[in-house]
């Protein structure tokens, strides 16, 4: 049985590319970097938040193994990993265990929106079985608004129980805490976290263990003082930082998530190549970014 959780605020980090949309890897290691360096646990290379179904798989195994080779701990990594078809997902959740990373953050086949929870069952026993290797983790990836078929709580909790050294944690991106709440009461050796930290301190409390946000990109640190106060890791004013953590967030939805994060990162890091993403995303443009930088201040 797994003794120890994954715990913490988790980023979905951003992609940078070139203009004409080839990854760019120095400026992915230097966010990497930066996002650490600001309190963030761990990083999930190629979640939604990393445009991971716009990359080849080829391109996410490149990435991963940059930030690898380019000195980020891989204990600190959950590399996003579901497709609809097992030998590619297989591929790269083998790359996971290989190098050593947390979890992979594995999507369920989301094409087959029919398969119901035995379907599921019988795909991650093959997927598990085709990987093979004893480092082999997963998070299981809940986000039914963008992919439909999702992991319920039944589900979840049978395959914890039937993998307990390999599924290991559970992204709830279904807005609803409720799943969450019974994600806790179904699979409670794993690790669940809310995709948003507007679920953060009500998490903690009922016994998550922090939360996977896309807006950890570009508030860090308001995010990560947020958990150390609900943790009492630190001392301070919780309900003032959460309100500023979430007001945040609202402003940031206001607008297309994706793009509007890396237009924050091209002008702050003032390289415009933040502000480039692939279609069929639009890049946001440098008004909305103006008006954006004035609602996070304000």
């Amino acid at each position: 049985m797994t003794t120890t959780k994954i715990t913490g605020v988790i980023t979905p980090i951003l992609t940078p590319f070139d203009d004409h949309l080839r990854f760019l890897p120095d400026l992915y290691v230097e966010h990497a970097r930066w996002l650490l360096e600001q309190g963030i646990h761990y990083i999930s290379p190629f979640g939604t938040t990393g445009e991971a179904l716009s990359m080849s798989v080829q391109e996410r195994l490149h990435a991963v193994d940059v930030l690898i080779d380019h000195g980020i701990d891989p204990a600190c990594l959950m590399p996003g990993a579901g497709l609809c078809n097992l030998p590619e997902t297989g591929l790269l959740c083998k790359q996971v265990a290989e190098r050593g990373c947390a979890a992979a953050m594995t999507l369920p086949p989301f094409f087959y929106r029919d398969a119901g929870d035995d379907g599921l069952y019988q795909y991650f026993v093959r997927l598990i079985d085709t990987v093979n290797h004893p480092g082999l983790k997963i998070c299981l990836y809940h986000i039914p608004p963008m992919a439909v078929t999702g992991f319920s709580p039944a589900l979840a909790g049978r395959l914890a129980a039937e993998f307990p050294e390999i599924v290991v944690a559970y992204k709830d991106s279904s807005g609803n805490f409720e799943n969450t709440r019974a994600v806790l009461k179904a699979a409670p050796e794993i690790a669940v976290f809310p995709g948003s930290e507007r679920f953060l301190r009500e998490g903690l409390a009922c016994g998550a263990m922090g939360c996977i946000s896309a807006t950890c990109n570009t508030n860090p640190a308001g995010i990560r003082r947020v958990y150390d106060l609900a943790t009492g890791s630190r001392s301070g004013n919780l309900g003032r930082a959460e309100e500023r953590m979430i007001r945040y967030r609202n402003a940031v939805e206001r607008y297309a998530p994706i793009p509007a994060m890396k237009g924050l990162l091209a002008t702050e890091r003032q390289d415009r190549h933040w502000r480039n993403v692939r279609p069929p995303l639009k890049p946001s443009t440098r008004e909305e970014t103006a008006a954006l930088i004035q609602a996070v201040q304000g």
